[in-house]
C-alpha cells in the first residue's frame, strides 16, 4: 500500500514538472512574434513622413492649380511693396491687397528670382513701358517649369489705368476671358493714363516712387517691334 502511494506521489510530480516547463517555453516565445509584427510597421511610417516633408510647397505650382495655389501663397507672403532697379534708377511699387491672386503671383515670382533673369522688351513713348520677358534660356526654364500657367482676371472699378499704374500684360488672341500673363507686366508712361485699357487688363499695383526713371527708359531707341535696342535689364526685391 505505502509503494502504490510513492509511485502515485511521484508521477503527479512529474506532471507538474512537465506543466510548468510548458508555461514557461510558451512565455518565452510570446515576444518574439509581437517584435516581428510591430517592426515593419514602425519602419514605413518613418518613410511616409520623411517623404511628406522634404517637398517643397513652392514646386507644386502648374497651370491647373494656379489659383489655389496663390490664394494659399497669399495667406503665408503678405508682402506688398517691391523695389524694381535698373540703371536708369529705381521704381519703388505698391501692391494691391483687392487684387490677391495678381499681388501672390508677383511676390512669388520676384522671391524665386524670376525677374531678375529678365529686362524691359518693350519701350511705347507716351504709352506704357513693358517688361518681364526675355530672350534668355533662364527665362524661358523658369516659364517651362511652371508650365506656363495663366491668372484669371481681377477687375476692381477703383483699379484704374492711371499714370503709373502696374497692370498684367495678356495675350489678345485666342483668350476670350482675359487670363492675364503671369510673367509680363506693364507700367504707365503716359500722364493722362491709358484708360481704353480698363476691364480689359488686370492693374495690380501702383508706383510709389519712380515716375523719373520710367520716362527715361521710355527715351530710349527701339526696333519696329518697340524691343529696345540696348537691354534694358532688372532686379527686384521685397521692401515691406
Amino acid at each position: 500500500m505505502k509503494f502504490l502511494q510513492f509511485i502515485f506521489l511521484l508521477f503527479t510530480c512529474f506532471i507538474l514538472f512537465n506543466c510548468n516547463q510548458t508555461k514557461k517555453k510558451a512565455k518565452e516565445t510570446k515576444p518574439k512574434k509581437e517584435i516581428k509584427v510591430v517592426e515593419p510597421i514602425k519602419k514605413e511610417i518613418k518613410i511616409k513622413k520623411k517623404e511628406k516633408e522634404i517637398r517643397p510647397s513652392w514646386d507644386t505650382l502648374n497651370k491647373k492649380n494656379a489659383q489655389e495655389f496663390f490664394k494659399q501663397y497669399g495667406k503665408e507672403n503678405k508682402e506688398t511693396k517691391v523695389l524694381i532697379k535698373t540703371s536708369f534708377g529705381n521704381i519703388k511699387l505698391r501692391l494691391f491687397n483687392d487684387t490677391p491672386i495678381h499681388r501672390a503671383n508677383f511676390i512669388f515670382l520676384t522671391k524665386i528670382k524670376y525677374f531678375d533673369t529678365t529686362v524691359f522688351y518693350r519701350v511705347a513713348k507716351n504709352w506704357v513701358v513693358q517688361g518681364g520677358d526675355s530672350e534668355t534660356t533662364a527665362t524661358a526654364k523658369f516659364r517651362k517649369k511652371y508650365q506656363h500657367y495663366r491668372l484669371r482676371p481681377e477687375f476692381r472699378k477703383k483699379r484704374r489705368h492711371r499714370y503709373g499704374a502696374l497692370a498684367a500684360a495678356r495675350s489678345i488672341e485666342d483668350n476670350p476671358n482675359k487670363l492675364s500673363s503671369p510673367f509680363n507686366f506693364y507700367i504707365v508712361q503716359n500722364k493722362k493714363g491709358a484708360h481704353h485699357l480698363d476691364d480689359e487688363f488686370t492693374v495690380f499695383g501702383q508706383l510709389i516712387s519712380g515716375y523719373s526713371t520710367i520716362n527715361k527708359i521710355a527715351q530710349v531707341k527701339v526696333g519696329s517691334d518697340e524691343w529696345p535696342l540696348s537691354d534694358i535689364p532688372m532686379t527686384v526685391e521685397i521692401i515691406e
